[in-house]
This record gives structure tokens, sequence and C-alpha cells, in this order.
């Protein structure tokens, strides 16, 4: 079992280079991407998905950064080239200046090579899209790595905490099976003593056959055995769920709904005040776990 929250990082420098990828997520009902890198290599966007899923990330509202920064400290020289067009227009102007006012024109090119913008770096011309590739993908598969496994181990405490819960709930239907019985027994009694308190006014014979028939009727129309079978078969299910390592989310809320029309059921049939109380807190409990799975992978 894999939470849907948690974050990954992962850092690598080349001589040049610094790549740094970032993944964080939180719960969805599908699977969201968010990816954001340069734009000059937006067209990795689907290499990133296809490489994360492959890690085994299938739902969840998912957050990748990719940033590459050059590298502090690198003393490789700028390269520079003169801006002619720029250079043209000093020309120019000392020129203009020679023929208006008759002063010497004494540029010479030293000196143009020292005014502002007549040298300028060399516009290097970006990777190509396999190269950065080549630089990201390994430190990519390394924060899936650190994600994947944050996942894990928040599962593992969301799976131990659902298990507990669950054996409560078993502990409860167990209360609810038993209460049954003894209110069947009560009704029985209950019944016996009215019919014979009204019998013995009267002047009458208690027809213990039409007793037997009354308390069967009750007995049919309060039976829960058939729901206790179905929630024990459901319970075991979800037990299998709860310790599973593959995503089972959906799975999950599938079969609460399942169980939750069992105890609806159940709780439509109880006539006895601590028997409702029972199934008002196996509903309780079945509300947390529905709410927590809602961050399950």
């Amino acid at each position: 079992m894999r939470s849907m929250t948690a974050f990954g990082r992962a850092v690598a420098t080349t001589e040049s280079k610094e790549i740094s990828v970032e993944l964080r997520s939180v719960n969805n009902r599908f699977l969201d991407w968010s990816i954001r890198l340069p734009r000059a290599y937006a067209a990795l966007e689907e290499k990133i998905k296809t490489t994360l899923s492959a890690c085994g990330i299938t739902r969840g509202k998912v957050d990748v950064t990719i940033t590459l920064a050059d590298v502090k400290g690198n003393d490789k020289p700028t390269a520079l080239e003169p801006d002619v067009d720029v250079a043209r227009r000093y020309l120019d102007a000392a020129q203009k200046l020679h023929d208006e006012l008759g002063v010497n024109n004494d540029l010479t090119v030293s000196r143009l090579l020292t005014l502002p913008g007549v040298m300028v770096p060399v516009k290097e011309e970006a990777a190509d899209d396999d190269t950065v590739w080549a630089l990201i993908s390994p430190v990519l598969t390394e924060a899936a790595a650190q994600f994947i496994a944050a996942r894990e181990r928040e599962g593992e405490r969301l799976s131990a905490d659902l298990l507990t819960k669950l054996s409560g709930i078993r502990d409860m239907t167990a209360t609810l099976a038993a209460a049954t019985k003894d209110n069947i027994a009560s009704y029985r009694a209950r019944f016996e003593e009215r019919l014979k308190n009204v019998m013995d006014d009267h002047g009458l014979i208690l027809d213990e056959g039409r007793v037997i028939t009354e308390c069967a009727i009750y007995a049919d129309r309060v039976a829960i055995d058939e729901e206790l079978v179905r929630l024990a078969s459901h319970f075991e299910a979800l037990e299998g769920l709860f310790r599973a390592t593959e995503p089972v989310g959906r799975r999950i809320d599938f079969m609460l709904q399942e169980t939750n029309r069992e105890v609806n059921t159940i709780g439509s049939k109880c006539s006895d005040a601590d028997m409702a109380h029972t199934v008002a807190d196996i509903k309780s409990e079945l509300e947390k776990i529905r709410e927590q799975i809602q961050n399950i992978e």
C-alpha cells in the first residue's frame, strides 16, 4: 500500500551544469501531472511522464520540477564577438562629428572595441533534446526512487492504522451477532409474559404454537445472519487490500461501499438500543477509514 502524499529530490552536477529534480504529490482521483522545466526542453515532457509511470506512479496530483543551472565557479572564459551594427553606428557618429565640427576622427579599432555594446557574449546554441535527456534521466530516476520510497513508508503507517480500525469493527460486529440471539430470546420472554397476562385476564388458555409462530416471524424480521456472513467476507477482502503492495485505493473504496451497505441493512433491522449504538459506532469507524483511503494510491 502506498500513500499519495510524498516528496523526492535528487541533484547531480556535471562540469558545466547542476541538474535538480523534485517530485511532490497530493491525493487525486486520477493521475494528474504538472511538469515544470526549461521552456527550451518542453518536448521532454512525454519522456518524463513515461519514465515516472514506469517507476510505478499511477495516481495522485504529481508536481515535477526540473532545473538546469550553470555550475558556480566555472572559470571557462566567456566567448565574445563584435556587434558589427553597433560598431558601425559608432563609426557613423564619429564621421558625422568630423564632417560637421571639423575635429579629427581618431577612432581606431582598439578604441572601438572598448566602447559599450561593441563586444557581446557569443550566444551558445541550446543543447539538443537527446543530450539534455541524458543529463536529466538518471537524476529523474533517483528522485523517483526516493519519491516511491516515501509513498511506501507513509503507506505502511496507513496500513497499520487501517488494520487496527478493521479489527475494532470486527469486534463490534461479533457483539452484534451475540446481541441478536439475546434480543430474540428476550423478545420471546417478554411476548409470552404479556400474552399470558392478557390470557389470564380473560380466562383463556395460552396457545404455545401461536407464541412460537410469532417469535419465528420476529426472528426472521430481525435476523442479520446473511449480512454478517457477507460482512465477514468483506472484512477478509479489506484486510488483504490493506496489506497489498500494489495500488489498491479504488478497490478499497468499492469494498467500503459494499460494507456500508450491509451495515446499513443491519441498522434497519435493529430494534435494540444497544445494537443501534453499536451500528452507529461501526459506521463512524468506516467513515474514518473512508477518509483515510482517499490518500491511498
